[in-house]
């Protein structure tokens, strides 16, 4: 069982000078990480917010969809964030969000006591009120579970970058697994390159530490080397939650490598170079599906196939089916 942390919002996509209508669709960095990992076949509980309203029941159908568990608290209106297209299909956001999991406490505490790994991040890691109950739940998860965090850093919502890396170091330091894009590194530490962020970050304690570079690839950092490759040629519809789909292909292969959940922690501090090589192939490859189509749509498991690069259900000991 895998529980993620965070908030739920819906994405309202605007591509000027495309001709296209207006979409909406469920998001949120938490969300899609979540519904990324349930259609990669784990079993997953997501501890977040939505209101009772039009908005709140798009969420909740989608997860409900996507066999996502949701863990609700607060009681403020649904989440909303405006996703303004470029021409490559990048996106510039702008939020009206609200945080906060009051009056869930109790079920979430015990999610995360009876979870085999915990994954939080964005918004909800730096919004009051909220963000200090994700800390103490990551923190009360540390005894029974892995823990990941991915910052994905919104300056629209952080303000001031100087108390939002002390936050994300917090976090970095209390966490296993670790993943930021290029932008966030950029926006958290202008003054060093992106190694010596990733170098600095894997001091403060997590087993594993990787970088996305849009385009560029990603980078996969241990103790015990450093992967990288470039990212895979596909035509881009737009790249929204293409980073999410990575963190949930990262969480799913290392459930694959029995890597996760507190007892695991030896082995995950002990990947081969050949397990972060299919690791960093395999989240690549979801976050490249995902920039294929529009919206945060991660890829099923019979999409992306096994982190062997056999399709999912493969009998053991059976080749993959030649492609072509």
């Amino acid at each position: 069982m895998i529980t993620v942390i965070g908030e739920s919002l819906v994405d309202i996509i605007e591509a000027p000078g495309r001709g296209s209508a207006q979409q909406v669709h469920p998001g949120g960095s938490p969300l899609n990480v979540a519904v990324g990992c349930a259609r990669l076949g784990l079993g997953t509980r997501l501890v977040t917010h939505y209101g009772d309203d039009a908005h709140g029941k798009l969420i909740a159908d989608h997860l409900r969809t996507n066999n996502v568990e949701p863990i609700v608290g607060g009681s403020l209106p649904t989440s909303s964030a405006l996703a303004s297209l470029d021409a490559t299909g990048a996106a510039e956001y702008t939020f009206n969000i609200s945080w906060d999991v009051n009056g869930a406490s109790i079920p979430a505490l015990a999610a995360v006591q009876g979870s085999l790994h915990v994954h939080t991040g964005s918004i909800a890691t730096v919004l009051a009120p909220g963000n200090k109950a994700v800390r103490g739940l990551a923190e009360a998860a540390r005894p029974h579970a892995t823990v990941s965090f991915d910052p994905n850093c919104r300056p629209a919502i952080s303000g001031n970058v100087e108390a939002a890396r002390r936050e994300a170091e917090d976090f970095v330091a209390a966490s296993d697994i670790v993943k930021a894009s290029d932008e966030d590194l950029r926006w958290l530490y202008p003054g060093r390159t992106l190694d010596e962020s990733l170098a600095a970050w894997l001091a403060l304690g997590p087993a594993l530490v990787t970088l996305t570079r849009g385009a560029d690839g990603p980078v996969v950092l241990t103790r015990q080397g450093r992967v990288e490759m470039p990212g895979e040629t596909v035509a881009v519809a737009d790249t929204v939650g293409a980073g999410d789909s990575f963190m949930a292909a990262l969480i799913a292969g290392l459930a694959q490598r029995d890597a996760l959940g507190a007892a695991n922690r030896p082995r995950l501090r002990s990947l081969s170079p050949e397990d972060l090589d299919a690791l960093a192939a395999y989240a690549n490859r979801a976050a490249a599906i995902t920039c294929s189509r529009p919206g945060a749509n991660p890829p099923t498991s019979a999409e992306l196939g096994s982190l062997s690069g056999k399709p999912a259900g493969t009998p053991p000991g059976l080749p993959a089916p030649a492609e072509g």
